[in-house]
């Protein structure tokens, strides 16, 4: 049984120490209690702990009953002793065992966490650098668009002072086509004039000949 029990602690002080460091081994006995911590190895690896708490228990009452014995009788037994000690060494190894296999257990706990968390903060990481990526990018199509908008303003700017000097000259024109317009009904008017007289001359001219024909 002594034998046993060392040979349990010793597994699982090597177990500690193996998850302890960031070794090869590491890895390997955090793959075998993720497999043992699965479908029924949690109720087992119970069982198998309360089994060990009750012959803990009962060693601890054997030796509360030697104690008593050895004081009731009052004179030294050496058998007694022995049987004592063995009870004491077996209950420490017990003890000594569960509180290692509790080790164990939290430390893979917290392993696993850590990992879980270091994932955790790498994605966020490339995240933040994806989303900080995408920011230069968008600053810079941003920058494009401005610079491309201010040259379009320019043209714009151009655009409507070639406007406003077409509409100018439209203008200009305009009235000089209104002025020859006017010249020309003043033209009219007196072609119409100098036709009356014309006509008014013909008729004076035509009436003296008729008076010298008589």
């Amino acid at each position: 049984m002594i034998q046993l029990l060392f040979t349990v602690i010793g597994s699982e002080m090597a177990l500690i120490l193996a998850l302890l460091f960031k070794t090869p081994l590491r890895k390997l006995a955090i793959l075998a209690l993720d497999k043992v911590k699965r479908g029924r190895g949690p109720v087992v690896a119970k069982t198998v702990a309360a089994t060990v708490f009750m012959v803990m228990m009962s060693s601890v009452w054997s030796i509360v009953e030697i104690q008593q014995r050895l004081f009731e009788a009052g004179a030294v037994n050496p058998t007694d002793q022995v049987l004592m000690a063995v009870q004491m060494l077996e209950a420490s190894l017990m003890g000594f065992m569960l509180f290692l296999a509790l080790m164990i257990d939290r430390l893979h706990h917290y392993i696993r966490e850590l990992r879980m968390l270091r994932k955790t903060m790498d994605a966020a990481r490339k995240q933040s650098r994806s989303f900080d990526d995408s920011k230069n990018g968008h600053s810079e199509e941003l920058k494009a668009m401005q610079e491309e908008v201010a040259s379009l303003k320019k043209k714009i700017k151009g655009l409507e002072s070639e406007c406003e000097v077409k509409t100018g000259e439209a203008r200009a024109e305009e009235a000089h086509s209104d002025t020859l317009k006017k010249q020309s009904e003043g033209f009219l008017q007196e072609h119409g004039r100098l036709l009356e007289e014309n006509d008014a001359l013909r008729s004076q001219l035509q009436a003296g000949e008729a008076k010298k024909s008589f």
